[in-house]
């Protein structure tokens, strides 16, 4: 098998990051000073292994039941969990492409089979994306690395017709227009993903969460790891939902960032998937995906090219700061203006 690549983790200084959809500002003060505090006597012991607090704190942020809600290092580890549960070797498990390729690599490991079924070009739902005998169908929403976005009542249907469990992994959900977690009170066969990295810039202390029927979360807590979120995490985690405005202060200056970095891109003729993430991907061929990363890459700005094939023509950039924005833009004006004057329309869809 072929493990998960993530973006690079350069060991040195760069000027924008803007390869791995992690937030361009720090997280919550509140945040900081929770973690400066629990440096102390209390890291020789182990943590709480079902992460009491924390999980009381989301049930209450959602309108949830604690028993309804389990944390996990990163979302991902929330994905083991998963198929741990309800897949084993052989069985069938669903997703449109393109879409988080971890989730392969999790199948793999289960010795199950992965069925990509391929997003149509609007990227709405496939038609034929419920499968006969699927243990698990995942919908990432909004999609990485597309940031489209599925309407929830979509993915309701969805919910309806599919045999097995449907997971709704709404990692970015918090820069998109709505969510999916009143699915969870009408089919019982749905689980939500969330996570703390994204929205709440927490990518360093890995913090994710499962919502779904108090019966599965029973399940899931069978397999889990058994102190899976450490005390930091924990901690941070509850200090960001004590400031949940800092977090949406955040989210709408990304938003507002992203929207200008798609129409700048759009305006030099490129095309640019409608985003309602943290990030905007484009499509091109000429200059390629990775030309335009080696010319950023030299005023220090990393971007995301993809190894797949069929994601050759991809480039995804994560929303920065005003000003990392605007020197992305340069950079790609600047690498356009390098081709011939008749060779300079990109405006190409996928």
């Amino acid at each position: 098998m072929t493990g998960y690549t993530p973006g690079a983790q350069p060991p040195g200084p760069v000027y924008a990051k803007l390869n791995a959809n992690e937030s361009p500002y720090p997280p919550s003060p509140k945040v900081l000073e929770a973690l400066r505090a629990t440096a102390g006597d209390a890291l020789r012991l182990y943590p709480d292994a079902m992460a009491t607090e924390l999980r009381a704190r989301i049930a209450a942020y959602h309108g949830l039941a604690v028993q309804q809600v389990l944390v996990g290092n990163g979302s991902d580890d929330l994905l083991t969990m998963i198929l741990r549960s309800f897949v084993g070797p052989g069985d069938l498990v669903v997703a449109p492409h393109p879409t988080y390729p971890l989730y392969e690599v999790l199948v793999e490991i289960q010795d199950a089979v992965m069925r990509w079924v391929d997003f149509p070009p609007d990227f709405s739902l496939p038609s034929d994306i419920v499968q006969p005998g699927a243990k698990v169908t995942f919908v990432c929403n909004p999609n990485s690395p597309s940031g489209t976005w599925t309407d929830p009542a979509a993915i309701a249907d969805l919910a309806a017709r599919v045999q097995g469990i449907l997971v709704v992994d709404e990692a970015y959900v918090d820069f998109a227009e709505g969510n999916c977690l009143d699915l969870l009170g009408r089919f019982p066969n749905v689980i939500v993903l969330r996570s703390f990295s994204k929205s709440f810039s927490l990518c360093g202390v890995r913090l994710g969460y499962g919502l779904a029927s108090e019966e599965i979360i029973r399940g899931l807590v069978k397999v889990k790891d058994s102190y899976n979120v450490n005390r930091f995490a924990q901690v941070a985690g509850i200090a960001a939902l004590d400031d949940v405005a800092y977090m949406r202060v955040n989210v709408a200056r990304i938003r507002s960032e992203r929207e200008r970095l798609a129409a700048a891109l759009r305006g030099m003729g490129l095309f640019v998937f409608p985003s309602q993430a943290n990030f905007v991907s484009v499509v091109c061929q000429e200059p390629t995906p990775r030309q335009f990363a080696a010319e950023l890459a030299r005023d220090g700005i990393l971007v995301r090219t993809f190894g797949d094939p069929r994601l050759r023509d991809w480039l995804r950039i994560s929303v920065g700061t005003p000003e990392q924005n605007s020197r992305v833009l340069a950079g790609i004006e600047r690498t356009l203006g390098t081709l011939p004057q008749e060779e300079g329309d990109n405006d190409a869809s996928p």
